[in-house]
């Protein structure tokens, strides 16, 4: 690999990124080495040249910000940190006096605890802006960081105070751009024409398998056109020059457009002809390689870990000055505009803590007893509406279904977010639901608080971004509508059956499937109020009966997850009904016959297991109050894969669920074929009945 065409002390800081990387890859004896070698002179240009970043506190509202899309070079990542002297952030936001990377923990590269884990992940490593590793997820996440930006600008900017006007960067390689979701996240993002977007893409030509011929021959920059793209090209990843250009070009904003750069590496180490086929994707290079290619660097080939003299001042003088300066400057034009917008600046503030604004939950429906009831799609609608008006940064849509999904902001002032007007609150990500979800998750790392929507059944392909969410403790928004059968005619393709114990699964993630109107307003009051988890918000299509709340318990009971909603008398149960979402009225229903059978049921409200097991973790009587240990006769009533229910029911309790995919038919039909009937759930009740009574004779 031969040095760049940089100045001695240039070549010496880019050689010092390299060597960090290749020697914290062989101490840990795995990783990818080849991958942050290839591309160090870009991510040295980039930061010592470009990048608008103070590494004294990176967590400046108006930073540049830098993803690594291509996960596997963590140690590209976690080497240009440490050289930069990026200070590490605390749980409040605080900036301390210690550095994000030590270079012990380069030294612990991918070991328990250390700050340079296998890929990079937020929350985690101070300067790190998104948990990057399943390729393209990086580069879609920022594209929602530009969106993010572009929106902010557009609505706190204002004459003479410029404050929002940062760039985002990613580096991606030929795995992103092969994954689908490169080219949903391409597309929106030249549909927007999101000019602050720069993404770098490393074509090295190698993959784990072998060369890219092998199944990418694709025209990367035809396609990028297509999009509405400005491409750029660097013939070779060692040329400083070739990269500035690149750089100042999309800089200077030649045209209104992201920019791709497609810069042409090639890895190859000190042994002769010697291609990374592997070193790129999972292997070390071995002592005797390491020592090889850094007497071409060189290098003093046994020294490890190396950080020569003059390399931290170096780039102290560069990004670390130039980055203190303008974060300065900033601080300062933010210290007179909050005389002049108190309000705004203080919106600005709350958005960076994720703290509400005041007031944030007044003016809220609230729904009276209605034996007909709504969809809890439209009741979501509702609440989310009402909210929308108190919080200001509260902005999402849907993967091409708002009028379905009912997430279209309609009060005056909302807007459309377009090309024209990016204030606009309602997005329009067109069918793209995996890049929609990763968006989502770009745009809150950026600190505003996103949603998105789709129907239940293609969570599936959202999945990948909502477990990002969970890995990443970010307060994503999903409205999943059509949470059942219940959609009747459009068949079993769209009719969820495991959607729902799928999302229950991932640590992490909330999922609320509220079952009235009531309930609903509850669960998006819950929801705003989550700093680090995402919520799955599970609504219906068809309508529900709105609960008399005088009658039953309070719908605040959904913020303990499972609540007795309503009681046998004395609060001595035969059988426990537990029942979520459109079921829950069913559980009613059930409970009435049985008491004229003389069987005294309890009905369990259930909504989210997650909130359940918490609220539970901390009262731990509080599981015994709803589910006694005594009453063994137990039934779960749920439009969905049973999975999951028998930690509630226990080993002997029975669920109402399905056991199958769907069909196409209406409603009334599909709930008869499968047992989702009043009927159904009191036979089960009875022969559990009947068996603890058998039991305890």
């Amino acid at each position: 690999m031969s040095n760049p065409s940089g100045t001695p002390i240039e070549n010496l800081a880019i050689n010092t990124i390299r060597t960090l990387s290749m020697d914290a890859v062989q101490a840990a004896e795995s990783g990818h080495p080849g991958s942050p070698m290839g591309i160090a002179p870009i991510a040295y240009v980039l930061w010592q040249r470009f990048l608008s970043y103070d590494p004294s506190d990176p967590t400046w509202f108006n930073r540049d910000r830098f993803v690594l899309s291509a996960g596997h070079a963590s140690m590209l990542l976690y080497s240009v940190l440490h050289v930069t002297q990026t200070k590490s952030v605390g749980a409040n936001y605080e900036i301390l006096d210690t550095p994000a990377v030590p270079l012990e923990d380069i030294k612990r590269f991918r070991q328990l605890d250390s700050k340079c884990p296998g890929h990079p992940e937020y929350r985690w490593t101070s300067g790190v802006e998104t948990t990057t590793g399943p390729l393209g997820q990086g580069i879609a996440n920022s594209v929602g960081m530009a969106i993010a930006a572009k929106w902010t600008a557009a609505n706190y900017n204002r004459p003479g105070f410029d404050l929002f006007n940062h760039d985002v960067y990613a580096i991606c390689g030929d795995g992103c751009l092969m994954e689908g979701i490169s080219t949903e996240a391409a597309s929106l993002a030249g549909h927007l024409k999101l000019s602050n977007l720069c993404w770098v893409y490393d074509s090295n030509r190698i993959t784990i398998e072998g060369g890219t011929d092998l199944a990418f021959t694709e025209d990367v920059a035809t396609r990028f056109t297509g999009y509405g793209w400005n491409v750029l090209h660097v013939a070779d990843a060692n040329n400083l020059s070739q990269l500035d250009d690149a750089f100042t070009q999309f800089q200077n904003k030649t045209s209104e457009r992201p920019t791709l750069i497609i810069v042409k590496s090639h890895i190859a180490f000190g042994s002769p002809n010697k291609q990374d086929t592997c070193g790129a994707h999972g292997e070390p290079l071995g002592e005797e390689e390491i020592r090889l290619t850094k007497r071409s660097y060189g290098w003093p080939e046994d020294a490890k870990f190396l950080v020569p003299d003059g390399v931290y001042d170096h780039f102290a003088d560069g990004i670390g000055k130039r980055g203190r300066e303008e974060h300065q400057a900033w601080n300062a034009r933010f210290a007179q505009y909050k005389q002049e917008f108190p309000a705004l600046a203080d919106n600005l503030e709350r958005m960076q803590r994720r703290e509400l604004p005041e007031g944030w939950d007044k003016n809220l429906p609230v729904f009276a007893p209605d034996a007909k009831g709504k969809a809890t799609r439209d009741t979501s609608g509702q609440v989310l509406n009402a909210i929308a008006q108190n919080v200001p940064w509260l902005i999402g849509g849907s993967a091409d279904l708002a009028p379905s999904n009912k997430t279209r902001l309609t009060f005056a002032g909302a807007g459309d977010m377009q090309t024209s007007s990016f204030a606009g609150r309602n997005m329009h990500f067109g069918v793209r639901e995996h890049a929609m979800g990763a968006i989502l998750n770009g745009m809150s790392v950026s600190k505003v608080r996103p949603y998105g929507g789709t129907f239940l059944v293609f969570s599936d392909y959202v999945r990948p971004a909502v477990r990002l969410s969970a890995l990443m403790e970010i307060p994503v928004i999903y409205v999943f509508t059509h949470d059942s059968i219940g959609v009747g005619e459009d068949g079993p393709t769209h009719q969820p059956v495991e959607h729902l114990a799928a999302l229950r699964a991932i640590p992490g993630l909330i999922t609320l499937r509220p079952g009235d109107a009531n309930e609903v307003l509850e669960a998006w009051k819950f929801t705003l109020e989550q700093k680090h988890e995402p919520v799955a918000l599970i609504l219906t299509r068809q309508a529900i009966p709105t609960l008399d709340r005088q009658k039953y318990a309070p719908a605040d009971g959904l913020r303990k997850g499972a609540y007795v909603l309503s009681d046998a008398p004395n609060g001595k149960p035969d059988v426990l009904l537990l029942a979520s979402g459109s079921e829950v009225s069913l559980a009613l229903d059930a409970q009435e016959q049985l008491k004229a059978d003389g069987i005294q049921a309890r009905v369990v409200s259930f909504p989210s297991f997650e909130i359940f097991e918490h609220y539970c973790h901390k009262h731990p009587e509080y599981r015994e109050a709803v589910l006694p240990s005594s009453v063994t006769a137990r039934v779960s009533v749920e439009m969905a894969s049973t999975f999951g229910w028998d930690r509630y029911t226990g080993s002997y309790g029975t669920s109402v669920g399905m056991h199958s995919f769907g069909a196409s038919a209406p409603l009334k039909h599909l709930q008869k074929k499968f047992g989702f009937t009043a009927e159904t759930v009191v036979s089960a009740a009875r022969q559990q009945v009947e068996r603890a009574r058998g039991a305890a004779r």
